[in-house]
């Protein structure tokens, strides 16, 4: 998996990927470049098999203070209908990348969660924050709809349509409590925990059957948009390809053995 990137930080360790952005003095805003090279990264692990999860983690007591104030929204300001356009694309495209890229992704959350940040850890398969974690979809404090980067199609399946109503329409912190009794943190744990928790559920995930774990991300995806007689004939497929894999196998054998399994990823 290419790891020499420019605008935030990556390394791949036992076939897990730690991505963090890199500003922490400025609480790891994003920026045009950053927006494109994360897109850029997802969609290029969809066909990696060198990384299993991914952990994108904070930075210095921050996950991500959104778009930079500077970098990106004063030149927003002074740009033409297309271009806007062709940026609130770019930045959609980043979370489709991130919903498309085969591999469970873990947003591990301290500190200032917010704006385009709050979106990215939305995007994630699952999420474990800290007490201090403020996440937060502040669109509408600089006078723009809450409804951006799939927001309003994707925080209501999470923590439900009123919730989400409330923290699109107001912009205010959710805490960590509330982000736990919601459902939008899987849990909460100590700051000093906090990358040993990701790491563990990460670790837990990449022993598993790698193949079948891009299966249950693609059906988790598509079947947001199927009725319930699609979605059964859809997993009735999936799953008959799973079983055609030598995981599939290799579990039958070392049950059988009474031994762990060791998946493949094919």
């Amino acid at each position: 998996m290419r790891s020499d990137v420019t605008h935030f930080r990556c390394s791949v360790q036992d076939g897990i990927a730690h991505v963090t952005l890199d500003r922490p003095d400025r609480k790891n805003p994003l920026t045009f470049d950053s927006y494109a090279e994360l897109r850029d990264w997802f969609r290029d692990l969809a066909y990696d098999d060198d990384v299993r999860v991914v952990i994108f983690g904070s930075n210095g007591g921050n996950f991500s203070s959104g778009g930079d104030v500077h970098d990106i929204i004063g030149p927003l300001t002074r740009m033409s209908m297309k271009e806007l356009l062709a940026f609130t694309r770019m930045t959609g495209d980043l979370v489709k990348a991130i919903l498309g890229c085969g591999k469970p992704v873990i947003a591990a959350i301290d500190g200032i969660c917010v704006g385009a940040g709050a979106i990215i850890a939305m995007a994630s398969d699952m999420r474990i924050a800290t007490p201090a974690a403020k996440t937060a979809f502040l669109f509408t404090r600089v006078g723009l709809a809450g409804c951006d980067m799939g927001a309003c199609a994707i925080l209501p399946r999470i923590i439900g349509q009123g919730r989400a109503a409330e923290l699109l329409y107001t912009g205010r912190s959710m805490t960590a409590d509330e982000g736990e009794h919601w459902g939008f943190y899987n849990r909460v744990v100590a700051a000093g925990k906090l990358d040993a928790e990701a790491l563990q559920l990460a670790q837990q995930i990449a022993a598993g059957p790698n193949f079948a774990h891009m299966m249950t991300k693609t059906m988790l995806l598509h079947e947001w948009s199927m009725g319930l007689d699609q979605a059964i004939e859809a997993e009735a497929q999936a799953q008959a390809i799973c079983m055609q894999t030598a995981d599939f196998s290799r579990a039958f054998d070392a049950f059988v053995a009474k031994q762990r399994p060791v998946f493949e990823g094919n």
